[in-house]
């Protein structure tokens, strides 16, 4: 998997999983979770846009992860 397909990859899980958390828990926006991370939105967004292919630092990833109540390998990889 290249780079390009690692960011996309978890910049739909980020999204898929956060709307799935706003369905099953509470409203989960992109603003609500850049800040319970510590990242400005345009990070997140930035995460889950196509049009954009930033990284992601590790300790971000994992607070998204707790927060998202998800493990790290769901947010990697490709959903079935």
């Amino acid at each position: 998997m290249s780079d390009n397909d690692l960011f996309d990859t978890i910049g739909q899980n980020v999204s898929y999983y956060r709307k799935l958390y706003s369905l099953e828990k509470e409203k989960m926006t992109q603003e609500r979770l850049a800040e319970m991370v510590g990242v400005s939105t345009s990070v997140i967004g930035g995460l889950e846009s196509k049009k954009v292919n930033q990284g992601i630092s590790v300790p971000t990833l994992y607070r998204i992860s707790v927060i998202l109540e998800v493990s790290i390998d769901k947010l990697v990889n490709k959903r079935k």
